[in-house]
């Protein structure tokens, strides 16, 4: 099954993919840009108990990785660098976002499919995505505060 993300359902200029069966899941996120911010997934988080694996199968770009506290404000912010061939795994309470911030299509396997737990979390959607924004200033990709979160955590690398 193929389902389409369109810019009515995200508010973005160009779609991305989700293609799914029955044991895994392929993002693919189109290259470019919404302003000055690269095109992104929207952010979600599984109530899986284990531990999902994320492998990148082409392109480039970011995986955003926020824990939030209970009212909604982030925690602990990780970005990883994609890569093909970078695996990475996320424990369960962490929402993710996949950012293309390359030149070609970013594609994505993640080890399970979206079940029923699957959920966007209404702080992501309140505060309108995570606590920083992937830009690009000046040819650099760079990181930019939202400013609907009163606490923006230093970024880590993973």
């Amino acid at each position: 099954m193929i389902i389409t993300k369109t810019h009515k359902d995200l508010g973005i200029k160009i779609p991305y993919y989700l293609i799914t069966d029955k044991k895994q899941l392929i993002f693919v996120v189109a290259p470019g840009q919404d302003g000055v911010e690269f095109n992104k997934t929207s952010g979600y988080f599984s109530d899986f108990l284990g531990m999902q694996t994320y492998q990148c199968l082409y392109g480039s770009g970011i995986l955003l990785m926020q824990k939030n506290d209970e009212m909604g404000e982030a925690k602990e912010f990780k970005i990883v660098i994609l890569n093909p061939f970078k695996q990475v795994i996320v424990s369960a309470g962490w929402v993710m976002c996949l950012v293309n911030t390359g030149n070609s299509y970013l594609v994505v396997l993640k080890s399970s499919v979206l079940d029923g737990k699957y959920k966007v979390p209404k702080s992501i959607i309140e505060k309108r995505g995570f606590s920083y924004y992937v830009v690009e200033k000046k040819g650099e990709i760079a990181f930019e505060q939202n400013p609907n979160y009163h606490v923006h955590p230093q970024i880590t690398t993973e």
